[in-house]
């Protein structure tokens, strides 16, 4: 009975966890302000390469792909900045989502008070671990992208300017 609350617990976490974290306002998500922002200590994602993030991540389950009110966590093939950018606030959604998980998972501890207890709580916070560092990893990746769009938008913008001003009447008095 024990193991049979834990694991509803944990259910129930994940459902709730889904629904808040889509009801969150993305304005309240920062990339650059902490905990978001990167670390020193992350090394520009060479700690996540260590751990050779790049060869399991796409491989994790991703929610998006079965709840159709989530973001997609992918890059379309002619993404906008402004898609990048909003895919950036998400991942700054997932891991507050994930970091508050680990934080609730000792409530697995309250059915099953014993070093069970302490093994579930520990699978439910090392479950939640490879989320954050996928985050992590992907978002500095991410607004590297969103930048480089943004200055092929301006660009594309600036010489739609000046052919819409190569294409205007001539002043006739010349």
């Amino acid at each position: 009975m024990p193991f049979l609350k834990s694991v509803l617990y944990v259910l129930a976490l994940g459902i709730a966890a889904h629904y808040i974290g889509e009801a969150l306002p993305r304005n309240w998500f920062h990339w650059d302000r902490f905990p978001y922002k990167p670390q020193k200590w992350e090394r520009g994602g060479d700690v996540y390469e260590v751990l050779r993030i790049q060869d399991w991540k796409d491989h994790m389950p991703d929610l998006s792909r079965v709840m159709k009110d989530m973001l997609p966590k992918r890059v379309g093939m002619c993404p906008t900045s402004a898609d990048v950018w909003a895919l950036i606030r998400e991942t700054c959604v997932a891991e507050a989502v994930h970091v508050v998980l680990c934080f609730l998972a000792p409530g697995v501890y309250l059915f099953w008070k014993n070093a069970v207890g302490w093994f579930l709580t520990a699978l439910v916070v090392l479950g939640n671990l490879p989320f954050i560092m996928i985050q992590r990893y992907n978002r500095p990746i991410l607004v590297g992208l969103a930048q480089r769009l943004e200055k092929r938008e301006e660009r594309r913008r600036a010489r739609a300017a000046e052919g819409a001003q190569g294409s205007a009447p001539k002043d006739a008095s010349n």
